[in-house]
C-alpha cells in the first residue's frame, strides 16, 4: 500500500518514512501543504498522515480540499497541539484519527493499520483465494494449500499487486509505483528479482511473464 506524509519537520517525516517502508508501505514525503494537496489529489494513496501546522495550507484547510474534490483516502492528522476543540476541528473537516505530539511510533502504526483494515473491510475481503493459494491481505499471511509460506514485507507488497487482479496483466510500472516509493529511481529490473522470489517460494508455474506487458497471476480454469 501507499502512504503520503505530510509534515514540515523534516526529521521527523524522514524517521517516520524509513519505519513505515520497513513495514512494507511505499511512503512518499512533502514538506508542504500545497504540495500534499496537490500529491494527494494527483496520486491515488491508500492512506495520508497530515500534519496541521503546515506552511502554505494548514492541515485542516488540506484535508477539507480533499473532502470537498471527493477523496475518501484516510487521512491521520498529526499535531503538536491538544485540546478538545483541535481534535472537533480536525475531525469536522473529514479527518478520520487524530494523534498529538509526540507520539509513540508503534501506536502510529497501530492507527495506521487500523484504518487500512477500516477501509478493507468496507470493501473487498482481504482474503484472496486463487487455487492453492490464499493471500489475507489484512493479516499479511500467504498460504499454498496447507502450508504456511514466509515472506518478506516487500515479497508481500508485490504479491498482493498480483493476486488483488489475479488473472489480469500488472506492468511493471504499476507494481514500482505501488510497492516503491514516489522517489525511487533504481533499477525497474528489481521487480523481476521479486517475482523470480516469489515463483520460488509459492510455484514457478503461478506467475506468468506476458512478454512486454507486465505479469499476471494465473487462475486455475
Amino acid at each position: 500500500m501507499r502512504l503520503l506524509i505530510v509534515e514540515d519537520e523534516k526529521r521527523l517525516a524522514l524517521s517516520l518514512a524509513k519505519g513505515l517502508t520497513a513495514e512494507g508501505y511505499a511512503v512518499d514525503v512533502v514538506h508542504d501543504g500545497r504540495e500534499g494537496l496537490h500529491r494527494a489529489t494527483e496520486t491515488p494513496y491508500d492512506l495520508v498522515i497530515l500534519d496541521i501546522m503546515l506552511p502554505g495550507l494548514n492541515g485542516y484547510r488540506v484535508c477539507a480540499a480533499l473532502r470537498a474534490a471527493g477523496h475518501d483516502v484516510p487521512i491521520l492528522m498529526l499535531t503538536a497541539k491538544d485540546g478538545e476543540y483541535d481534535e472537533a476541528e480536525g475531525l469536522d473537516t473529514g479527518a478520520d484519527d487524530y494523534l498529538t505530539k509526540p507520539f509513540s511510533y508503534v501506536v502510529l502504526v497501530a492507527r495506521v493499520k487500523a484504518l487500512l483494515r477500516r477501509r478493507g473491510s468496507a470493501g473487498a475481503s482481504p482474503v484472496h483465494t486463487v487455487g492453492e493459494l490464499t493471500v489475507d491481505t489484512a493479516a499479511h499471511r500467504v498460504h499454498v494449500g496447507e502450508s504456511e509460506v514466509t515472506l518478506t514485507a516487500k515479497e508481500f507488497a508485490v504479491l498482493e499487486q498480483l493476486v488483488v487482479r489475479a488473472g489480469e496483466v500488472v506492468s511493471k510500472a504499476q507494481i514500482l509505483e505501488h510497492v516503491w516509493d514516489f522517489a525511487y529511481d533504481g533499477d525497474p529490473n528489481i521487480v523481476e528479482v521479486y517475482v523470480s522470489t516469489l515463483r520460488r517460494k509459492l510455484g514457478a508455474p503461478l506467475i506468468r511473464t506476458v512478454r512486454g506487458a507486465g505479469y499476471r497471476l494465473e487462475v486455475p480454469r
